[in-house]
């Protein structure tokens, strides 16, 4: 597989864990630990955004993601990494205790 096909297909598995993802407050696990999200996304769909805490650590993440007009998107982390940002939204398990 191709260093592009392989992005391809993470962009691809964080999108569908995103639409997956119920707007509003959410309990759930990530990486086996509890954690707390807020799901917010715009009335005409073209901003989401995602502040998430660690119950028993210091961790969080948090982005907003902007669809443009031409169908692509813009993924902005706050003061995080980008890989950082999928690996939660593809691993984060609402209402699932830990």
């Amino acid at each position: 597989m191709k260093e592009d096909d392989a992005a391809c297909d993470f962009a691809a598995a964080f999108e569908k864990a995103l639409a997956c993802l119920p707007s509003g407050y959410l309990d759930g696990c990530y990486d086996g630990e509890p954690w707390n999200a807020t799901l917010r996304r715009s009335a005409d769909g073209r901003r989401v955004w995602l502040f998430a805490r660690a119950l028993k650590q210091t961790d969080i993440v948090s982005f907003n993601l902007y669809r443009t007009r031409r169908g692509g998107t813009l993924l902005k982390p706050c003061e995080m990494s980008s890989a950082k940002v999928v690996a939660f939204v593809i691993g984060f398990k609402p209402s699932v205790k830990c």
